[in-house]
């Protein structure tokens, strides 16, 4: 145990290190006697934007790119890799990541950017629908531009989950004018944690609030909400 929380630890510090930030308080967390499971980790923070950026679903517009910035699902899949009913032996490794710097690059080369959001909770899909109604837009999506590693399709099709639905830790969605779209793409492939970074959509007319997956097969489904969750939250 006290070598797990060592490995824990230096993992916190390089991290830190990376994102150029630092702990300055911390707190507790009560959890109910035999349900906790080694280590329990809560933390929060502060970001400061430049003055007069606005990010936010009421800028998302018709003809928007929605981009993201590498294979989703990672995250989900190598939490439940990890589950003993399962005993899968996987590669996958989550996706966890400082994502301040790419914010910061893609901020410097584009003042078109008008939303971004973590894909984290729900996943892709659940993001992009409450992207979706909060904006009053419809939202296309392509299956075939979706990045989604091998393992994850595997064992998603092995135990009938959606990857579009599986939690991530180090994937955001931006939405940026069409004629940024380009150079934003560029400029997140060049950062470490968005070399799989991928147009994967386009905003469409106002509507409700709805969302599109455009197959590889030439037919649309209407995507929705998700009633529960997939596997437990660890996120």
């Amino acid at each position: 145990m006290l070598s797990d929380l060592e490995i824990i630890l230096k993992s916190i510090k390089s991290t830190l290190y990376e994102a150029g930030t630092k702990i300055v308080t911390g707190d507790t967390k009560v959890v109910e006697k035999g349900n906790a499971d080694k280590i329990f980790i809560n933390t929060s923070g502060i970001g400061i934007i430049r003055k007069n950026l606005s990010l936010s679903p009421a800028n998302i517009k018709t003809g928007d790119k929605i981009i993201v910035n590498g294979p989703i699902g990672d995250h989900g899949t190598s939490i439940l890799s990890q589950r003993k009913e399962f005993n899968f032996h996987s590669k996958i490794i989550s996706d966890c990541a400082p994502l301040n710097s790419m914010v910061k690059d893609i901020l410097s080369v584009s003042n078109k950017v008008h939303a971004l959001r973590d894909a984290t909770r729900g996943g892709l899909a659940t993001v992009l629908l409450e992207l979706a109604e909060q904006s009053k837009h419809a939202i296309n999506i392509f299956s075939k531009d979706i990045p989604v590693r091998d393992g994850v399709k595997g064992i998603c099709e092995f135990l009938g989950l959606d990857p579009l639905y599986l939690a991530n830790e180090g994937k955001m969605v931006v939405f940026v004018d069409s004629t940024d779209a380009a150079k934003v793409l560029k400029i997140l492939k060049k950062h470490k944690y968005g070399k799989g970074s991928e147009i994967i959509g386009e905003v469409g007319k106002k509507d409700k609030g709805s969302l599109i997956l455009n197959t590889e097969i030439g037919t649309k489904r209407l995507l929705d909400f998700q009633i529960g969750e997939q596997l437990p939250r660890i996120c």
